[in-house]
Order: structure tokens, then C-alpha cells, then sequence
């Protein structure tokens, strides 16, 4: 059986790159989380953002949503739903929580990404690409 996870996720773009957090394994993945049954994935955002890096949502901005593929977690197979937000923020990113390591990814960075992660930079990437074009 695979269960689906709802999930929400924060893109925070700063001049060091998009942030980033990982736990002790540094495996790095965008902030954000599951949704609780009673809560929206913008509030889990807004919420696993502060939760993991004290950063705190300024503005948020509903960019895509993503499906990711089937993967263990907690011992389940899961597929995360995902809505993907664009955050701004206020203060300075600090690991809490889980949280052990935050990064900022750039291009040609040499840095442990999940593949769901890639896939959300690139069509982020791509998607802001598009409107600069325009």
C-alpha cells in the first residue's frame, strides 16, 4: 500500500542561493512538511518553516504543485503531494527541530540535493525563467 502525504514547501531565494536544510545525514531538502489533517499546506509551510529555520513568512506566493515518487518514510511507502511556495522572510536562518544543516543552493554547487528537491528547482527555475521573458 502506498499513502499519500500532503506536503507544503518553501523556495526561500536569498543572495547566497535558495536555502536548503538537512538533517545529521546532509541529505538536503527544501524547508516545509506534512500538513496536518486539520491544516492547509500554505499554514504547513508557513508553520515547518518557522519550525526548522525561525525564519518568519513575510509573504507567500502558491507556485506548483509537485507529486514526487513513491519513497520510505517512517517505514511506509509514501508519495508526497506537494504545493510549492515562493516565501519571503524575515531573520536569519538558524537549524531547529530535526534540522542539523542549512545550505543555499546555486547552480554548479557541489551539495547533496534529494531528487524531489532538483525537480521543484528546476521547474521553479524554469517557471521564473519564463516570466522574465516575458
Amino acid at each position: 500500500m502506498v499513502f499519500r502525504r500532503r506536503r507544503g514547501v518553501a523556495i526561500v531565494e536569498t543572495n547566497e542561493g535558495i536555502l536548503v536544510v538537512a538533517t545529521k545525514r546532509k541529505w538536503f531538502i527544501l524547508p516545509g512538511g506534512g500538513a496536518e489533517k486539520w491544516e492547509s499546506r500554505k499554514k504547513a509551510t508557513i508553520r515547518e518553516l518557522y519550525e526548522e529555520t525561525g525564519l518568519k513568512t513575510k509573504n507567500l506566493t502558491y507556485l506548483f504543485s509537485h507529486k514526487g515518487k513513491v519513497h520510505n518514510f517512517k517505514g511506509r511507502n509514501v508519495i508526497n503531494y506537494s504545493k510549492v511556495f515562493l516565501v519571503k522572510s524575515e531573520g536569519n536562518p538558524k537549524p531547529n527541530n530535526e534540522i542539523e544543516h542549512i545550505d543555499f543552493w546555486r547552480e554548479g554547487k557541489k551539495i547533496n540535493i534529494s531528487e524531489s528537491t532538483k525537480d521543484i528547482i528546476n521547474q521553479y527555475l524554469s517557471s521564473k525563467l519564463q516570466h522574465e521573458q516575458v
